[in-house]
């Protein structure tokens, strides 16, 4: 129980300085910025992920003992980081949906950060309720996986035959609900509520919110059955959700303006889904490996990617409004750069930290690290540096070890 109160207490220290300190006055963020706090929030999952083998290898406040089946440092820390990365692909598709509701509701640029804030407070509340509720029924009926395998199946088919231009928050029975009870008025001033005829009325940047939020309670339908899918694990499905929420703002103004450039990520987004249900449905008669599950979900992704990047335009006919439109037309070098400082930045160190993790495990730590750090090289000068002493200090090594024989 003391593990479970660190960590929110951790969120919500990080959701503080966050709003608090780094982002107290309402603005627009630069692309620059939100690709430095995406690899901020990267960095901080990888980070934790480190912790997470660490604690479950020495089973620090009873992890990894409950249900019966002991659960090593190097499972824990695979399943932690399969699932932080399924949930940030899924995220991908809510990352649509949002630019989509800031569109149609007019929402000024310099509020959308604060308002995903609050979006995410509530994201974080529903998840722990549903992922509780997730595990009271996993561990309780047998045929719980077959369920959540079934429901991600006919997400993927759902996903695969529907576009985004059918958005149509009007027709939200929650937002019609709220409309029934209070008076809607225009915010210019970022506020949720309002005086309207002398009655208490919301703002459309209230009804924004709660579009919000009753979508991502959708999505959660579908991403937390595919989390259960690798690790039934409360702490690591309720962390690695988590840590995948915390990235969103951040995320969603770096990429929604470049978001119809990975056009085909929708279609890997869907088989990522059937194979998780399937995964799903198996469990009681297959376990599949979690690095094999990895391996393959990677794959999954990468094709996407490489689909975008060399095929013909087509896919969705919504169009998206950029967040930073304008800036990315301006800054369009930078952003690139920016961009490929942000993938190199993530890929390094993913490298350098699984290298570490090999210090105490068998593994070929000695030339991870410096490929690691090799990757880092290309774009940032202290890599440079630090892997230019870490060759110097190798060949010193390897001569004394010469002269010694």
């Amino acid at each position: 129980m003391l593990i479970w109160i660190v960590f929110i207490l951790f969120v919500l220290l990080m959701l503080a300085l966050d709003l608090g300190i780094f982002h107290r006055e309402p603005k627009a963020p630069s692309i620059t910025e939100a690709l430095g706090w995406t690899l901020v929030w990267v960095m901080l999952a990888l980070g934790f992920n480190i912790c997470v083998y660490f604690m479950y290898e020495r089973h620090l406040f009873g992890l990894g003992l409950a249900g019966g089946d002991e659960l090593t440092g190097t499972e824990a820390a695979l399943q932690f980081f399969t699932g932080y990365v399924i949930e940030k692909s899924l995220s991908l598709d809510n990352i649509f949906i949002i630019a989509l509701i800031f569109s149609y509701f007019s929402v000024d640029l310099k509020y959308q950060h604060r308002l995903l804030f609050w979006g995410i407070i509530g994201a974080l509340i529903m998840r722990g309720i549903m992922i509780a509720l997730g595990y009271a029924l996993f561990t309780t009926f047998w045929w719980t996986s077959s369920l959540f395998g079934a429901i991600l199946i006919a997400t993927a088919v759902k996903m695969l035959i529907a576009h985004h231009d059918n958005l149509e928050p009007e027709k939200n029975p929650v937002v019609r609900f709220v409309k029934r009870f209070y008076p809607v008025t225009g915010s210019s001033d970022g506020a949720f509520f309002a005086e309207i005829d002398g009655k208490k009325g919301v703002t459309s940047l209230f009804l924004a919110l709660v579009m919000i939020e009753s979508t991502d309670l959708l999505f959660a339908i579908d991403s937390i059955p595919a989390i259960f899918a690798i690790t039934s694990d409360p702490f690591l499905v309720y962390t690695s959700n988590v840590f995948a929420i915390l990235g969103l703002r951040s995320l969603y103004f770096a990429l929604a303006a470049m978001l119809e450039k990975f056009r085909y990520m929708k279609t890997s987004l869907v088989f990522l889904l059937a194979f998780v249900g399937v995964k799903m449905i198996m469990i009681p008669h297959y376990h599949m490996p979690t690095h094999i599950s990895l391996s393959l979900i990677a794959g999954i992704l990468s094709v996407g990617i490489l689909a975008s990047l060399v095929g013909k335009k087509g896919g969705d006919t919504a169009q998206l409004v950029s967040p930073l439109a304008e800036e990315m037309t301006n800054l369009a070098i930078t952003t690139y750069k920016a961009a490929r400082r942000l993938a190199v930045g993530i890929i390094g160190s993913t490298v350098v930290l699984v290298g570490i993790i090999m210090i105490f495990l068998p593994g070929p730590a000695i030339v991870v690290i410096p490929a690691g750090l090799t990757i880092l090289a290309g774009e940032f000068v202290w890599a440079k540096r630090l892997l230019r002493k870490t060759k110097l200090t190798m060949n010193r090594q390897l001569n004394n070890f010469k002269n010694n024989k």
